[in-house]
């Protein structure tokens, strides 16, 4: 007889590639940003510092898990992601620990505290990111999610309420997220979550470049820049 499984995590890598402005000071912003599946901390860091601004320092995840593109070593591009459907626990679980300690690590050598800290994902994990500030309130203070989901559990009395205000950006061609799906984003995230923005703007399920004036106003909003 097989004998129940029991996966123990022993260590973990927490790699991610920063972008530090000339001058850091009490007024700075921290933006932790994450990529889809299937992608990488470079692409991201190109993505994200011109939708944010020079001055914020930001530091770009990688996914805890490699694959061959396409399933085809002979190719020699690499993806990360966030895990897959089987074991979920065990991702989550993953995914709080690595921004956790990337949080801390930068804490600790910037000073940046909480207040002034940006969560930013793209795709795969946003979901993951709601589950983190539901768990963790007090670890950022606004959080953006850019063509992603929200968390199928997430009515459930197991999160927390959260006051870091929420900008969920969706697309209206997204080929993962059906229109009549993501209209409904809003009112679930506000289930415990004070200040939810919502914007549907026209595309497929691609980084919205276009949306950095929707995302610098409501930035301007949240942290006083």
């Amino acid at each position: 007889m097989m004998e129940n499984l029991e996966f123990v995590q022993v260590h973990f890598e927490a790699g991610y590639l920063l972008h530090v402005p000339p001058r850091v000071d009490h007024a700075t912003l921290l933006v932790l940003t994450l990529h889809g599946f299937g992608q990488n901390p470079e692409a991201m860091l190109r993505l994200t510092v011109p939708a944010v601004g020079e001055d914020c320092i930001v530091a770009s995840l990688r996914a805890p898990n490699q694959d061959y593109l396409a399933g085809n070593p002979a190719t020699h591009d690499v993806g990360y992601n966030w895990g897959t459907r089987k074991h979920p626990e065990l991702n989550i679980r993953l995914h709080h620990d690595i921004l956790r300690a990337v949080r801390a690590q930068l804490r600790e050598r910037f000073g940046v505290p909480a207040s002034r800290t940006l969560l930013m994902g793209f795709s795969q994990p946003v979901g993951l990111n709601y589950r983190f500030i539901g768990t963790y309130p007090e670890e950022a203070g606004g959080v953006v999610g850019l063509c992603g989901g929200v968390p199928k559990d997430w009515e459930e009395a197991k999160y927390s309420r959260v006051d870091a205000p929420i900008l969920h950006i969706s697309r209206s061609e997204d080929e993962f997220f059906p229109v009549d799906v993501v209209r409904g984003f809003p009112d679930r995230l506000k289930h415990h979550a004070t200040d939810v923005e919502f914007h549907l703007l026209p595309g497929a399920h691609r980084f919205p470049s276009k949306a950095r004036p929707i995302l610098r106003t409501w930035m301007d909003r949240v942290f006083g820049r």
